[in-house]
């Protein structure tokens, strides 16, 4: 059964929260505000995909982080599944932090 507009909607509007809760361990900073995230979207089955990078292709965790992204995202309602794709194109650079990591991390 396909997804009402509201319910897609009611996604949408969770995914931002629930990025904001998983942290780079290195980093004291969630996914979001890291600009980790690249894009998220979601289908009429419920189904989301999530592009995202790492901080580096080297990352301790670049096996642990996605499972848990997927993880978090699977417990927002109506939600089907969750599919993490790594990208590093474009790479990750400090300018993709939001204002308030760069305030976080003492980088302003």
């Amino acid at each position: 059964m396909a997804l009402t507009e509201q319910q897609l909607d009611s996604i949408g509007e969770k995914l931002v929260e629930k990025f904001k809760t998983v942290y780079d361990p290195e980093i004291p900073v969630d996914i979001y505000e890291l600009g980790l995230v690249y894009d998220a979207q979601v289908n009429a089955d419920g189904e989301v995909k999530v592009t995202m990078t790492l901080t580096s292709p080297n990352c301790p965790v670049a096996e642990s982080l996605p499972l848990e992204v997927e993880q978090r995202v699977e417990e927002i309602e109506y939600v089907t599944k969750c599919y993490v794709e790594i990208t590093f194109d474009p790479p990750w650079d400090r300018d993709m932090m939001s204002e308030e990591a760069k305030f976080e991390l003492g980088m302003l």
